[in-house]
């Protein structure tokens, strides 16, 4: 039988014993306070139906993966997942950091409250204390749907109108995000970069500078097809965009050109105006393409969002009438598509259907009985 470690360190000298039993004990409390926080975390929240399964975090409520039920291991969400940033998008103001408030709001860290669970619906419940918030969100699954039904039931507490921050901060990551083999559509008109924001990585758009989806301002004077993630160098770049006021509902897809997995969201115009791209090229298993629908353009105050607004004829903010509800509506899903696909040209939500149309002229139709 094998002497312990701490009889070998004795025999050369009492200094390296002690240093052994210090490394010891070190390592096991860290051990322990690891499995103390696992435990400490409350489960995962699973969803499912014969064509596809959604794991729901009970932190936030984010949904961490969404995978395909025909054996398909690949999830198409970043490892931060889709996460809810509300009552607030981005840094808060000086005031309301002082006041407690977090990056991104207080939705995505808080513990959900389950109402209602069956196997293919949950109702949970998100309170957000320092806004006097809450949240209902109900997300459902339909029996040979590839589709999430997700809507939110948003309630103030308080007796006086405010303007809101709303963000559905959706990205998708590796290895379904995949240099030059993954492509994002969406109906955007006018977009504009984002003010500078600090990063680890530089960016190669030129802040600030308006354009029209989906070629982007360069910093060399040349402009970057927005669609694709770049095959060159790694980049930090943020800009949002208009949805077509045109359109009632509006969407954005991703889509591996290689596996030919198609992801994406349908949402009414009207709840989530503005979409930003959060293009984090890092190159690495934590880069990301956030595709974040949401009711104002960039990830800053609520003061610099409703000094800033119109932004090409479209409000930036939304308000939340006193002691009133606000309710939004979106659709996800993520399915196989035919080789010929390899840009999304439109997403149409209609009598019970999902028609999604390639450029190609090729079309594909899904059920989607609950609608918009």
């Amino acid at each position: 039988m094998a002497k312990p470690p701490y009889r070998r360190c004795i025999r050369s000298g009492p200094i390296n014993a002690m240093k052994t039993l210090s490394r010891l004990v070190v390592g096991s409390l860290a051990m322990m306070a690891g499995l103390a926080q696992q435990a400490s975390r409350p489960p995962n929240l699973i969803l499912t139906n014969d064509k596809i399964e959604l794991t729901i975090q009970a932190t936030g409520g984010t949904f961490s993966k969404l995978l395909l039920r025909d054996g398909e291991t690949l999830s198409p969400l970043a490892a931060i997942g889709h996460f809810l940033a509300l009552d607030g998008f981005g840094a808060p103001s000086e005031q309301e950091r002082a006041a407690g408030m977090p990056f991104h709001g207080e939705a995505s860290k808080q513990i959900v409250k389950v109402l209602s669970s069956q196997s293919r619906s949950l109702v949970l419940e998100t309170t957000l204390p320092l806004v006097q918030e809450t949240l209902i969100r109900t997300i459902e699954l339909i029996d040979g749907e590839s589709v999430v039904y997700v809507t939110s039931d948003l309630s103030s507490g308080l007796a006086a109108d405010r303007p809101i921050s709303w963000a559905e901060h959706a990205t998708i990551g590796p290895p379904f995000l995949e240099r030059g083999k993954t492509v994002v559509d969406m109906p955007a008109l006018n977009c504009r970069v984002r003010p500078f924001k600090p990063g680890p990585i530089p960016g190669r758009l030129v802040y600030e500078k308006d354009f029209q989806w989906p070629l982007g301002p360069t910093n060399d004077g040349g402009q970057a097809d927005l669609r694709l993630v770049p095959t060159d160098k790694n980049y930090l770049d943020l800009a949002s965009c208009q949805m077509d006021p045109k359109r009632s509902t509006a969407f954005v897809t991703a889509l591996n050109l290689e596996k030919h997995l198609l992801f994406g969201y349908a949402f009414r115009r009207a709840d989530f105006p503005w979409l930003m791209s959060w293009m984090n090229y890092t190159g690495t298993p934590q880069a990301a393409r956030g595709m974040e629908f949401s009711t104002q353009p960039f990830d800053i105050s609520h003061q610099e969002t409703v000094a800033m607004s119109p932004l090409f004829g479209t409000p930036t903010f939304r308000w939340l009438p006193a002691k009133a509800k606000l309710q939004t509506r979106f659709l996800m899903f993520y399915l196989r598509v035919p080789e010929a696909f390899t840009r999304i040209d439109d997403v149409q939500v209609a009598d019970g259907k999902i028609t999604i149309i390639d450029h190609s002229g090729q079309r594909l139709v899904m059920t989607a009985s609950r609608g918009l």
